[in-house]
């Protein structure tokens, strides 16, 4: 199982740094997956993958755990992470700027 994690900084609320994961949610539903909000927290649901998003003062942590299934799909857990990166410090770039 490979796990894979993500920290974005930010200077925004908690309900705007939510507000910017919107996008990467509907991403997420392009490939099955889903975030199930709790409060500031959200659960990452999906055939092959789970994980969590918190929503800190300061950051957004996102992880994430790609089983076999993820494995047997040939899912890179590198080029994920990039992926993951470049929408995440897309999102809260254009927020703060």
């Amino acid at each position: 199982m490979s796990k894979i994690q993500i920290t974005q900084r930010h200077d925004l609320s908690i309900d705007e740094a939510r507000n910017r994961l919107v996008e990467f949610d509907q991403t997420l539903q392009k490939y099955g997956a889903r975030l199930d909000w709790r409060g500031q927290r959200a659960t990452i649901k999906g055939i092959g993958v789970s994980g969590e998003v918190v929503i800190h003062n300061k950051d957004v942590i996102v992880e994430l755990k790609l089983g076999l299934l993820a494995k047997a799909a040939g899912v890179d857990p590198k080029r994920l992470r990039g992926s993951i990166e470049r929408r995440l410090t897309a999102a809260f770039t254009s927020a703060e700027g």
